[in-house]
């Protein structure tokens, strides 16, 4: 009686570890598959970047913040003087096994205009360009690849003049610029510039939103 408790006992443990082993499995074959990249985006007003991006599944976080510029940790003030050469940009960390580089860029030129240079709408200056600050070696061929095809298919009357440029260094904006549209949506900038384009984006890629 005692050797078949034992026994019983034994089976038992035995069980429950290659239960316990098959589910750590799992776990990692699911990490594996999930691989978070970044993406750093400039498109005129960065609150506007910021709605618009993240609605889209598959982007875990989108961080408002400034690059491009010869400026040491830049602020809000100092970029609008136009002489840091910062842009304003949103840095997307997203999975890309849920949604690549390449639809983030179709997003990106659809919800802006990339043919008016350093301008969008009554946005003006330098900080408001046009501008892809590519991480990889990668993402600096597709982006260049997919304006080259958007410039031959004449979807445009004028030239793009989408900047393409490798990534120095990305500045955190400051703290009341995170979710700025989510927490001020009442905000007259909020209603009459961003809703409506947050509005058409989402008609358009109603089949990408979370």
């Amino acid at each position: 009686m005692y050797q078949l408790s034992v026994f019983l006992l034994l089976t038992l443990l035995s069980c429950t570890s290659e239960k316990v082993q098959e589910a750590e499995q799992q776990n990692k074959e699911v990490e594996i598959n999930i691989v978070m990249e970044k993406a750093t985006l400039g498109a005129g007003c960065f609150w506007c970047v910021e709605a618009i991006f993240s609605e889209l599944k598959g982007v875990e976080s989108v961080e408002p913040g400034y690059a491009g510029g010869q400026t040491d940790n830049p602020t809000y003030k100092s970029i609008c003087t136009g002489t840091t050469g910062h842009a304003e940009v949103a840095q997307i960390t997203y999975d890309s096994s849920v949604i690549s580089f390449e639809k983030l860029l179709s997003v990106f030129w659809k919800t802006h205009d990339p043919t008016t240079l350093n301008k969008q709408g009554g946005d003006e200056g330098t900080q408001y360009r046009s501008v892809i600050f590519y991480h990889t070696d990668e993402q600096r061929t597709t982006a260049e690849r997919l304006k080259m095809e958007l410039s031959d298919s004449g979807a445009w009357d004028n030239p793009i003049v989408t900047e393409i440029s490798e990534l120095q260094k990305f500045y955190v904006a400051e703290n009341y610029h995170q979710d700025y549209y989510a927490n001020n949506a009442d905000q007259q900038y909020c209603r009459y510039v961003i809703q409506p384009k947050v509005e058409k984006f989402k008609s358009v890629f109603k089949d990408d939103l979370k």
